[in-house]
């Protein structure tokens, strides 16, 4: 299996997040420098179904791209939350999946006391799961 690090405090940004929204699904992009994650940048979700689905505000991802560009930075990985089902991907995330290359986050909030955070790799249809370090 796949093993990636994230460091503490973008782990932890994420998950505040997700907490900040408990009742509908954040979303956002993870920028790396060399390979190695630094920032999340939260973008809007635009859904019409926010509790069950995510899509994120078209604008503001490209934006987000932009300014990743700009700063010498790529695309890591895409995150968002599951506020009332388990962190794995639903059949949706895995059609809508459009950035092989990408970490996939997942955090799911139907837990009790403890967030739940999984990481996968989504191409073809397929989840395939990556051990998250942090």
């Amino acid at each position: 299996m796949e093993s990636v690090i994230l460091p503490r405090q973008l782990v932890n940004r994420i998950l505040y997040q997700a907490q900040t929204s408990p009742d509908e699904e954040v979303c956002g992009l993870i920028a790396a420098r060399g390979g190695h994650p630094l920032r999340c940048i939260a973008v809007p979700n635009v859904s019409a179904d926010p509790q069950r689905l995510f899509a994120m505000e078209p604008a503001a991802q490209i934006e987000a791209m932009r300014k990743m560009r700009e700063r010498d930075e790529t695309l890591f990985g895409i995150y968002h939350s599951h506020p009332h089902s388990p962190a794995t991907p639903s059949t949706t995330d895995l059609e809508q999946a459009g950035y092989p290359e990408a970490l996939y986050i997942i955090v799911s909030l139907n837990t009790r006391g403890v967030l739940e955070m999984r990481g996968y790799r989504l191409a073809g249809g397929e989840a395939s799961q990556v051990q998250l370090e942090i």
